[in-house]
């Protein structure tokens, strides 16, 4: 045998204990698994993106507008909202503007209602307008969150990563809801339930600067109730405090959204009402010594209550003195029996 037939025929003859396809099945296992590596710490690094921008958010606001940032350059979407299963809490962030918003957030506010006919693919489609819609069950408040976008759903990937981050966002919206429960707690007088001292600080200057910029009227009614320590006295604090909760009830009935209406203590009340003129709040005055008068307590329901008013105008004081003005109106107003009085700048 010559030397070039010898070489050929060693070359066709595999090396003694190699198994190729036993070599190539472990390369491609490897493979798979740096390509499972890979994928786990992409994903890793954008869980820890979106930590990271939860972290720095305390109320519900602030918390799904940090998901929304997150989420836009990997689910484009034109909305997020969330509803409590009680729907006593309902926040909806929107980038779209003008008719366009109006009518994805009245779509919004039909599929938040609206379960989807499959729980495994929970899309929801109104108009032109998909959503996807998850049911979230919080330990102390559940709820639904919703990602929409117009003229086009949302693809299995992007259900798909939704779907992964609702379990993130559970806690943190957790969080921003008890964050908010104490927030309110905080602001709220808790026999009665009206807005507290804190809340009337908060928002008096900005109601007083609204005025300012556009000439709008505003007035404020200073009330005390009358003869409540006889009430206390003969029927107890009990009565007491079921006569307070009663008569805030009844003030709250008929006031306005935009009115604010603060229990500053004891049986004192303030109600600011914008673009409200002397004349309108004498009206209101009366209406309310009315309703206040026909409510009856104690035993058998007997014993009554007035209460009496004063009434001071802005007229571009500072806080102070129109504060001031309305006390001295209300004190008069309890001297003078006569219910409630009126001061303007004129009548100083």
């Amino acid at each position: 045998m010559n030397t070039a037939v010898a070489i050929q025929q060693e070359a066709n003859v595999p090396f003694a204990g190699f198994d190729y396809p036993a070599r190539e099945t472990e390369v491609n296992t490897l493979l798979s698994q740096l390509d499972h590596y890979r994928r786990q710490s992409a994903w890793l690094a954008m869980v820890n993106k979106l930590h990271a921008r939860l972290a720095r958010a305390t109320d519900l606001g602030g918390m799904l507008e940090a998901y929304s940032v997150w989420l836009m350059p990997r689910v484009e979407h034109d909305l997020l909202a969330f509803r409590s299963a009680d729907g006593s809490r309902e926040h909806i962030i929107c980038s779209s503007h003008g008719p366009v918003r109006r009518k994805i957030i009245r779509a919004a506010k039909v599929m938040l209602n609206r379960e989807p006919a499959d729980a495994a693919a929970p899309c929801l489609k109104m108009g032109d307008f998909f959503g996807c819609r998850w049911q979230l069950d919080l330990p102390a408040e559940s709820g639904v969150l919703m990602v929409m976008r117009r003229g086009g759903g949302i693809d299995e990937p992007g259900v798909d990563l939704l779907a992964r981050t609702m379990e993130i966002l559970a806690e943190p919206l957790q969080r921003a809801l008890e964050y908010e429960t104490l927030f309110e707690q905080a602001r709220r007088d808790s026999l009665t339930g009206l807005a507290n001292r804190r809340v009337f600080d908060e928002r008096i200057e900005a109601i007083m600067e609204a005025s300012r910029r556009y000439g709008h009227s505003l007035t404020l009614l200073s009330m005390d109730l009358d003869c409540f320590k006889q009430l206390n006295d003969s029927q107890g604090h009990a009565e007491g405090d079921r006569a307070l909760v009663r008569i805030a009830a009844t003030l709250s009935s008929m006031v306005r959204t935009s009115d604010l209406l603060v229990r500053m203590g004891g049986d004192e009340f303030l109600l600011v009402l914008p673009d409200s003129d002397a004349e309108a709040a004498k009206k209101l005055a009366e209406r309310i010594q009315q309703a206040v008068k026909g409510l009856g307590f104690g035993a058998e329901e007997r014993h009554q209550l007035g209460i009496s008013i004063g009434i001071a105008p802005w007229r571009r004081q500072t806080l102070q003195e129109w504060l001031h003005l309305a006390d001295e109106a209300l004190y008069e107003a309890k001297s003078a029996d006569s219910s409630w009085v009126c001061f303007d700048n004129g009548d100083i």
